[in-house]
């Protein structure tokens, strides 16, 4: 395509200027220091996690009990291969270690992280469970696992926790904002989440880097699991700033809880909108008191207050 007069004119002053605004930039942000990790290829990763955790489900293949092995085996190299790069890259970019160290931990890494896919899959498998048991409007478990947002996002949480765990930068937090970016929820890849968890219909769900979850909680859509302030801002980094919500647990739409210190108790039901800074005990519904409805107009009509929410 033939560029305008007018741009090739102001081209040189263009590129001139713009250049010498990358100059100006944070030094911490170096864009000659060395290769990045490469977000399309971590989210190619991310795609073939999920046929590793759900074989035959996401493959234009049809598997057959007698290929098994070798469907595991040919997908386990191509994931190795993608990953052992990107987190070596990663270490590269934080640590600045020499190519062979960052290679060798690299590799080690992606062992001991593939080692964990069963134990995930245990974990992503009562998430599955959770959601077909929690929503009457599931047909069945397969339903789920191909449609279900929530469920797609902590299963990508799932990787990225076990990955932070073995130390792993940058990684873990692109995989989790990209999920973040498809579903509308935010689930920081520091969060500890039990197993049996669900994310009923999702947008706008966060859950803090300090969140601890036990089993079997369900939160729906909105809810903030977040910090009662960070004005610290990094003197907080590696501090308790998120809640706790104990097992059996049921936080509904919109509800905010906030502060490291605040804990809800097991069997604990909150409803939607409230908003909670200190603990709450073991077998308490949390409610807020509705406001009053006027109506202009029409038959009156009795309001009855209900107990449910």
């Amino acid at each position: 395509m033939k560029q305008s007069e007018t741009f090739q004119n102001n081209l040189v002053d263009l590129v001139g200027n713009i250049t010498t605004s990358y100059r100006h930039d944070d030094p911490s942000i170096s864009y000659f220091k060395t290769d990045l990790p490469n977000r399309d290829i971590i989210i190619q990763i991310i795609h073939q996690l999920r046929q590793l955790v759900f074989p035959g489900f996401f493959t234009p293949q049809k598997l057959a009990d007698s290929s098994l092995e070798f469907y595991v085996g040919d997908l386990l190299m191509s994931i190795e291969e993608k990953l052992k790069k990107q987190i070596q890259l990663a270490l590269r970019y934080r640590s600045d270690v020499c190519t062979e160290i960052a290679k060798q931990q690299a590799e080690e890494i992606c062992v001991e992280f593939f080692r964990t896919i069963p134990k995930l899959r245990e974990y992503i498998s009562t998430d599955v469970q959770a959601a077909y048991d929690g929503d009457p409007a599931s047909a069945d478990k397969v339903e789920v696992i191909f449609s279900y947002p929530g469920t797609y996002a902590i299963m990508i949480y799932r990787f990225a926790h076990e990955l932070r765990l073995l130390d792993v930068p940058l990684i873990p937090r692109i995989m989790t904002e990209y999920a973040h970016n498809l579903t509308g929820i935010d689930i920081n890849p520091g969060a500890v989440i039990g197993k049996y968890f669900f994310i009923d219909h999702g947008t706008g769900v966060v859950i803090g880097e300090t969140t601890e979850i036990a089993e079997h909680v369900k939160l729906y859509q909105g809810v903030t699991l977040g910090a009662l302030s960070t004005k610290g801002g990094q003197n907080l980094r590696g501090k308790k700033r998120h809640p706790t919500l104990e097992d059996n647990v049921v936080i509904y739409s919109h509800a905010t809880i906030l502060g490291g210190e605040t804990v809800i108790g097991k069997n604990s039901i909150i409803s939607g909108n409230a908003f909670i800074t200190s603990s709450v005990p073991a077998d308490t519904k949390v409610s807020v008191k509705n406001p009053e409805l006027k109506f202009k107009g029409g038959a009156k009509q009795e309001l009855v207050e209900s107990s449910d929410f």
